[in-house]
């Protein structure tokens, strides 16, 4: 499989406290990979890095082997990244249709049940609502989307709703071709076989392979 993007010896500081501690952590394409840690592991901060939203202090970020260090968040939104947040995800101000028409102009949500939501305000909708409006960046994606990050997808979703979304978002992996990274505190239940787990803990890697090697 080759590696769509990646971080090399990744550092990240917040002020005295550093949340990276030299990572390297290899993403690659058509695949389902899930990051795993407790809040504070640096989940949120690698999704972070490879997305452009924060700097490293130290480290590179290859993309398809090339340099991508520098290349600001909206430039690799361009090429095709997409960055699904935990929080501040919608433009609150904004009504569902009118967040919807920043990705994709004029196409149905991928949830039925933002349809009659279309014309309320963003800030007004429940935290579900809200997750499920964030997720449909992804989901709407056109084809040439090859890097989709989201944290915690789930977060307010009923569990049905939570299955729904995760078949949909792995087969933005294993029938778009995508590198898909998912930031979780467990492994979800139903992802695709080949599916890579990283678990974090305090900065570093404490384990890397399959679902089924966790102990």
């Amino acid at each position: 499989m080759s590696v769509e993007i990646a971080l090399c010896a990744a550092r990240v500081r917040y002020g005295p406290l550093e949340a990276l501690h030299g990572l390297d952590l290899p993403v690659p394409a058509g695949t389902v990979t899930v990051l795993l840690g407790r809040n504070g592991s640096g989940r949120t901060t690698v999704l972070r890095a490879l997305a452009g939203t924060v700097r490293l202090s130290a480290g590179r970020v290859l993309w398809r082997g090339a340099d991508a260090t520098r290349l600001p968040a909206h430039e690799r939104a361009r090429r095709g990244l997409c960055f699904v947040p935990d929080l501040q995800a919608v433009y609150a101000g904004l009504t569902v249709a009118e967040n919807l028409a920043l990705t994709s102009p004029g196409a149905r949500p991928p949830y039925a049940e933002l349809v009659p939501l279309l014309h309320r305000t963003a800030g007004t909708l429940s935290g579900g609502e809200r997750r499920m409006l964030a997720l449909s960046r992804a989901l709407r994606l056109p084809h040439h989307a090859r890097v989709v990050l989201v944290d915690e997808p789930s977060l307010g979703l009923a569990p049905p709703v939570a299955a729904r979304t995760y078949r949909a978002l792995s087969a933005l992996a294993t029938e778009g071709g995508a590198a898909l990274v998912l930031a979780e505190q467990r492994v979800p239940d139903g992802l695709p076989p080949g599916t890579l787990v990283h678990e974090l803990r305090r900065g570093s890697l404490a384990f890397s392979g399959e679902p089924a090697e966790l102990g």
